[in-house]
């Protein structure tokens, strides 16, 4: 298989879509295993417009067809670089994770769904001041996820840093659960988890309002989902870090919104229970930070939607807040994990440094 490696790189041209047909996501790589990828890229086909007389036009959305090519013989430990359409546009690259303990890098940032131009700041801020192996998103990528408009401006803003790293996102209230998510980073479940070296993440669908019509069909959906989560932590507990990832936060700062998310408090105890390392969040356009009973809390949603106050921290727990765009850089190395909230300008926001035994 890793022979043929090269020859499948070089036929991504070959499947890449019609004459006519215009690349307007990606491409980029998602579901990187040790051993396995998806090279993806997403195809504006057509514009059809919309109006209320013949011949005129009171609105257009492009039509999209997602192309994607997943492989598999992988090596552990190796940077790959792809060539999806001959052209410079077309050329990325990531990482496969290491087995074992080593140095990585990764980014966490979310709430990129408004103001396109501070979310642009924030990439290019990414790309100056961190050199990740894989990005974290905490959600609301767009601002609806059913609107096929949106979803071009999105990858376009990301592309210079989606186009050398490998993409893991959470599913946020803004994508509607759409059916385009799913597709986009070719996924079949809104929760999952994935290894990278000495770590273990478990990726988590909070947005159950979105998931399907009356409670009980949302309460089901959620307790096999914690039911998934507890199986899915017992059986990493060898990781010497755990992360878990979501775009609702279980406590938060923002006044107005303490006591929302009811059903992720709920879990808090069970992260306890398996010695999870931290969780990462959004949903608040800010920057938070907890420590609860060994777990650290991180809420980064400065991604581009417009800023949310952080006046009333909870007591007690508070370790960080601030009311700012913001992301954050996490560096492995060995059993130590450092973790950092940068502002757009590169200084820091706050410092967390942790060694396991």
């Amino acid at each position: 298989m890793r022979k043929v490696l090269p020859l499948f790189f070089a036929l991504l041209a070959s499947v890449h879509g019609g004459p006519g047909d215009k690349v307007v996501g990606g491409p980029y790589v998602v579901n990187v295993g040790s051993r396995t990828a998806t090279v993806v890229w997403v195809v504006e086909t057509a514009r059809p417009s919309l109006g209320t007389e013949p011949g005129k036009s009171d609105k257009t959305a492009p039509a999209l067809r997602v192309e994607k090519v997943s492989f598999k013989g992988l090596d552990a430990g190796k940077t790959y670089y792809y060539d999806t359409n001959g052209s410079e546009e077309g050329k990325g690259s990531f990482k496969t994770p290491p087995l074992a303990a080593g140095s990585y890098q990764f980014v966490v940032y979310g709430d990129t769904r408004t103001r396109h131009d501070v979310h642009r700041s924030v990439m290019a801020a990414v790309l100056k001041y961190a050199q990740p192996d894989f990005v974290l998103h905490t959600g609301d990528q767009v601002a609806d996820g059913t609107d096929p408009a949106l979803w071009p401006v999105f990858f376009d803003i990301e592309r210079d840093l989606l186009r050398k790293t490998a993409f893991f996102p959470a599913l946020g209230n803004h994508e509607r659960n759409s059916r385009q998510w799913y597709d986009f980073f070719d996924s079949e479940t809104s929760y999952y988890s994935f290894n990278w070296g000495n770590s273990h993440f478990s990726v988590l669908d909070s947005d159950i309002g979105n998931i399907g019509p009356g409670l009980e069909t949302r309460q089901r959906f959620w307790d096999e989902q914690v039911k998934w989560l507890r199986e899915d932590l017992e059986k990493n507990q060898k990781a010497d870090f755990r992360f878990v990832m979501a775009h609702h936060p279980p406590m938060t700062a923002v006044s107005n919104r303490q006591g929302d998310n009811l059903h992720m408090a709920a879990i808090m105890p069970m992260l306890v229970q398996y010695n999870v390392t931290a969780g990462f969040f959004g949903h608040d356009h800010n920057y938070q930070h907890y420590l609860k009973s060994g777990v650290h809390y991180f809420i980064t949603g400065g991604g581009g939607a417009p800023l949310y106050d952080v006046e009333k921290p909870p007591e007690g727990i508070t370790k960080k807040v601030a009311s700012i765009e913001n992301f954050m850089i996490v560096k492995v190395d060995g059993k130590t994990a450092r973790f950092e909230a940068l502002r757009l300008d590169g200084q820091s926001l706050d410092v967390t440094e942790l060694k396991r035994p």
